[in-house]
């Protein structure tokens, strides 16, 4: 298989079963209904455990271009490829955003709230305000990129580091997400935004572009700043 075939299921697979957990806990009659923030975080864990698991020997399982830029910066990964990496992470997110929609189709009519059928796509702050909002988008993937790249440098078992990059999106989620949502992925947010746009979702009201650049620019700036620091402290 192609990486970059491997990268958009990847990156697909993380979002059908990322947002699919926002949806459950969101959307109105789910089983999952109200079920709260505790379970959107594990189920973020748990998609990224497994995606990193389905397609990491193919492509690396970047399933994030924060990681992609990361890894070009630090210089292990070649810059031919970023771009396609790239697209095929936003490809796989505005699908598995489609596949969530699909999944969850009876619910959408049953739910009122305009702003919980975004937050079942894409991300938006608690409290509104760019750049708070983008310190904290910026600082959450710097501390992403960091421990991804200590996982990467430490000699563990193989198979261990898809759990332990899982246990780093939960303990982000807990510790930090709490702000904006933490996106730290670029393509996890603008793909299913984009997904949110042109879907026929009754009553969907805005996909709200005006927050949109800050969960695109903030983990960009947070992966560069991420691999500089790991390449200047720890190399």
């Amino acid at each position: 298989m192609s990486p970059y075939l491997a990268e958009f299921l990847g990156t697909m697979l993380l979002i059908l079963l990322g947002n699919g957990v926002v949806a459950g806990v969101l959307l109105r009659d789910s089983k999952a209904e109200k079920a709260g923030w505790l379970a959107i975080v594990l189920g973020w864990g748990l998609a990224v455990t497994l995606a990193i698991y389905a397609v990491g020997r193919i492509s690396g399982a970047h399933i994030n271009p924060a990681i992609t830029i990361a890894l070009f910066v630090y210089g292990d990964f070649p810059g031919d490829q970023v771009l396609g990496y790239i697209l095929a992470q936003f490809a796989g997110a505005f699908c598995g955003a489609i596949l969530v929609y699909v999944h969850y189709l009876g619910h959408w009519s049953r739910t009122e709230s305009a702003a919980l059928k975004l937050a079942a796509f894409s991300t938006g702050p608690a409290v509104r305000s760019s750049i708070p909002n983008l310190i904290s988008e910026t600082l959450a993937t710097t501390v992403l990129v960091l421990v991804v790249l200590g996982i990467g440098a430490n000699k563990y078992y193989e198979g261990l580091n898809p759990i332990l990059i899982g246990s780093l999106i939960v303990s982000i989620g807990l510790s930090l997400g709490g702000t904006t949502g933490f996106a730290i992925n670029p393509a996890r947010d603008l793909g299913p935004r984009i997904a949110h746009l042109i879907l026929p979702i009754p009553g969907k009201g805005s996909s709200d572009w005006s927050y949109s650049w800050i969960p695109v620019l903030g983990p960009v700036i947070g992966s560069v700043i991420g691999a500089l620091l790991f390449k200047a402290l720890f190399d």
